[in-house]
């Protein structure tokens, strides 16, 4: 399993200059190249979920992350000059990709793909994959947040997984069970600018150029952690009300998504399908409502 996140790591990683990625990033501005089986399975699959999500998901997104620092440093708000002209090599209709044949080329040479949305997914999928095949039937695989549970611990109906408090008031607001499932949760906690007297997060809208503003966070389970993965980024840009519209509308998906309340009581939007699993830990009661969808 370890083995698998190394390999998935290697290939698809915007770190080194060395991954799959990286090499696709050089050469596929200027030629058309064949990709790698397991990025072509993960590209075929991103740009399914940007056509999907009217992209709001899009891996070519890597220039406005990398202008505003949070691939490779320093973070900074950049002008609005800048933004504009890193904005003008975003789009996935910049991409042209065959799943049949692999063959990937970019129809602009500055375009730059970054899979770190859907990529830990994916592996936690194939570490799965990889226990299951050598007899383990029960076991959580963890990468980063990026979860699958493989049948429940000991004495337990399923793994119950903590629905982590973006505001930090306490560890967790609620619980959730799962069993041969993936889940992932997108928020703006973990990474962030703070400058202006205002906080922007890492989440790009690459629709816009700019930071999300909206929701705080996002939290998605499915059969596949991939898909988790792939969606919970998305449903995050598109706001309450779209990233509920669509939760609804992807099989197999169900989501949480956490309003900022105006004073100080947030509120938790519960898909309904996830209801009889979720409870609430006794401490987020004063500062949390939960409302179903």
């Amino acid at each position: 399993a370890h083995a698998t996140l190394l390999r998935v790591d290697s290939l698809m990683t915007n770190w080194t200059s060395t991954s799959e990625v990286a090499r696709i990033n050089r050469v596929a501005g200027r030629e058309t190249t064949v990709v790698q089986p397991e990025v072509a399975t993960v590209l075929d699959y991103s740009l399914r979920v940007w056509r999907e999500s009217d992209g709001a998901f899009d891996i070519t997104v890597e220039p406005l992350v990398r202008l505003w620092g949070f691939l490779g440093g320093p973070r900074r708000v950049p002008s609005d000059d800048e933004i504009v002209t890193a904005f003008r090599h975003v789009g996935g209709r910049k991409v042209h990709f065959d799943p049949a044949t692999r063959r990937l080329s970019f129809d602009d040479p500055q375009v730059r793909i970054d899979l770190g949305g859907i990529a830990k997914g994916y592996a936690v999928d194939v570490a799965a994959e990889t226990l299951r095949a050598h007899g383990v039937r029960n076991g959580l695989v963890d990468l980063s947040g990026n979860m699958f549970a493989i049948g429940s611990p000991p004495g337990a109906a399923g793994w119950r997984i903590g629905i982590r408090d973006p505001r930090d008031r306490i560890p967790y607001l609620a619980r959730l069970a799962i069993r041969g499932e993936g889940i992932s949760t997108s928020g703006q906690y973990e990474q962030f600018i703070a400058a202006n007297g205002r906080t922007y997060g890492h989440i790009m809208d690459p629709r816009t150029g700019w930071p999300v503003q909206g929701l705080i966070a996002v939290t998605v389970v499915s059969p596949s952690a991939m898909e988790c993965d792939g969606w919970d980024t998305p449903l995050f840009v598109m706001g309450l009300e779209g990233g509920k519209r669509r939760a609804k509308s992807v099989p197999g998906l169900s989501a949480i998504l956490i309003q900022p309340g105006t004073g100080s009581v947030d509120t938790m939007w519960v898909e309904e399908t996830l209801r009889d699993r979720l409870i609430l830990e006794p401490a987020a009661q004063s500062f949390i409502q939960v409302r179903y969808f």
